[in-house]
């Protein structure tokens, strides 16, 4: 008899795939136990959960005549790389925001009385106050466009507008992955390379309203390996 496991959005990871395993032996048996439907709610389910159960091998695609294997987000290159933007985003803002507050200190210390935390400034000559402009000026050409290309990438990042993806290479096996954007407005698939291989890969993703959680979705996909027209030079995997 087919596991009881309650509403499907409610049940518990292990429920799942234990539901899971068995729908799958039953259908492979001849014999399955739940329509295709339920089926492909509990697989859908369980990528949620990030469950490995449902992550399947390179294998091939008919309609595509391609070999493709399984992608999933891979959160801790999400983590590094969101960690970096926000270092740049704090090196960018200080490049022109230090030099800035350091020179209106100096101007406006005697008539704030703040001479002292200085440790002996005196009033600004000509020109003492044409290099601080330049260093003002230096800190808003470097600091300005890095702090602003850091917000673009950290938004594009916290939107779900690009996420990064693992899976295996169809060719060879190798784990790799790649940092995909999903916007829907752009229809042609990313395109990479396997770094141990060299096949030329295409990442395809789907994106999927989350039903509970902090987020909104979530994404998962697939890679392809993509058929070349002509001849390339490339390290093909032997049996």
């Amino acid at each position: 008899s087919c596991l009881y496991v309650g509403p499907i959005e409610t049940a518990s990871q292990e429920m799942l795939e234990a539901l899971y395993r068995q729908a799958r032996d039953s259908y492979y048996s001849g014999q399955p136990l739940i329509v295709d439907d339920m089926f492909d709610k509990v697989e859908l389910k369980l990528r949620v959960y990030g469950s490995p159960s449902v992550v399947k091998y390179p294998r091939c695609s008919l309609k595509r005549q391609s070999a493709y294997a399984d992608a999933e987000e891979d959160h801790s290159m999400f983590m590094a790389l969101s960690s970096i933007w926000t270092l740049l985003l704090l090196f960018g803002t200080s490049a022109f925001l230090v030099p800035s507050f350091y020179t209106l200190s100096l101007a406006f210390g005697d008539a704030f009385g703040a001479r002292s935390l200085f440790s002996g400034a005196k009033s600004l000559d000509g020109i003492t106050r044409v290099n601080h402009m330049v260093l003002i000026g230096l800190g808003y050409l470097i600091g300005y466009p890095v702090a602003s290309a850091s917000v673009g990438a950290l938004q594009g990042l916290l939107t779900n507008n690009v996420v990064a993806l693992k899976g295996s290479c169809p060719n060879c096996g190798e784990q790799v992955f790649a940092f995909v954007k999903t916007d829907k407005s752009i229809k042609a698939p990313h395109k990479a390379e396997c770094h141990v291989c060299e096949c030329p890969l295409e990442y395809r993703t789907k994106v999927e309203r989350s039903l509970s959680g902090p987020r909104r979705s979530w994404v998962y996909g697939r890679v392809y390996m993509v058929k070349q027209g002509h001849p390339r030079k490339r390290r093909w995997i032997k049996d």
